[in-house]
């Protein structure tokens, strides 16, 4: 894998990593939204998936383990049961369905959750805790699949928590579980036995450790109405590319 990408490949992919993890670290989402899009531009979505995964999965340790306390684990519980069916079903498509397909999905996908952050879409009142099911059932899907269930989380989270030290520390929390879930899933069906996957995710590991950091120390002083638009624009741009490679494969 390693030899067959060029130097700047390379590099981009390094770019990716850090803005993505710099984005993760202010927000406690989005990595995966911004770097499996645009990784999948020029690396195969069975190498990226994994990967992110694993990196994903330790940013959830770093961030939910200096923010303990502010982690709402009621949400947490109630969203699991049906995140495990939805990461059970999202493994078996990733490993059947062919690429191009998936590559269209994801890029619609991507492109209605950047219209969203982009038009800044929220509501004032707190939703029920019943949409708990249908949110954790797709988001298990969509993360197992393309390594961005981010979004039906953050929606329905976001609809129940206000603080937003609160919010980034259930859903690094959050993350964290269902990340333990896909890596088991993943495991099974062998996705994660490759050298390359984990060479890869040891030499990205300095990259997103140090974006996390950056990330946190400005967590502080930036708006979420800021952070939401700046994901969209990078979300917009990352869905528009990705479909043009799914058009071209």
């Amino acid at each position: 894998m390693f030899e067959q990408i060029a130097a700047g490949q390379m590099a981009g992919a390094a770019a990716i990593l850090l803005a993505a993890y710099f984005i993760r670290g202010i927000t406690g989402f989005g990595s995966g939204l911004i770097s499996v899009p645009l990784l999948a531009l020029f690396l195969p979505l069975k190498f990226v998936v994994p990967l992110v995964l694993l990196l994903d999965t330790t940013a959830s340790i770093v961030i939910g383990g200096f923010n303990f306390k502010r982690v709402k684990w009621g949400e947490v519980a109630a969203l699991t049961p049906f995140g495990v069916a939805g990461v059970i079903l999202g493994t078996s498509l990733l490993v059947n369905l062919p690429a191009r397909p998936m590559l269209i999905v994801l890029a619609a996908f991507v492109f209605i959750f950047a219209l969203r952050s982009l038009l800044y879409i929220h509501g004032d009142k707190p939703i029920s805790r019943a949409w708990a099911a249908p949110a954790s059932l797709t988001g298990g899907t969509v993360g197992a699949l393309f390594g961005t269930g981010g979004p039906p989380y953050v929606i329905y989270l976001t609809h129940r928590i206000r603080d937003k030290s609160d919010l980034r520390a259930t859903l690094s929390a959050l993350f964290f579980t269902e990340g333990l879930m896909r890596i088991a899933s993943f495991l099974v069906v062998g996705l994660l036995m490759t050298v390359t996957v984990w060479a890869a995710y040891f030499v990205a590991l300095p990259f997103m450790l140090g974006a996390l950091y950056l990330g946190g120390r400005v967590h502080v002083g930036i708006s979420r109405g800021q952070m939401t638009r700046l994901i969209g624009v990078l979300l917009l741009v990352s869905s528009v590319s990705l479909l043009f490679k799914a058009l071209h494969t």
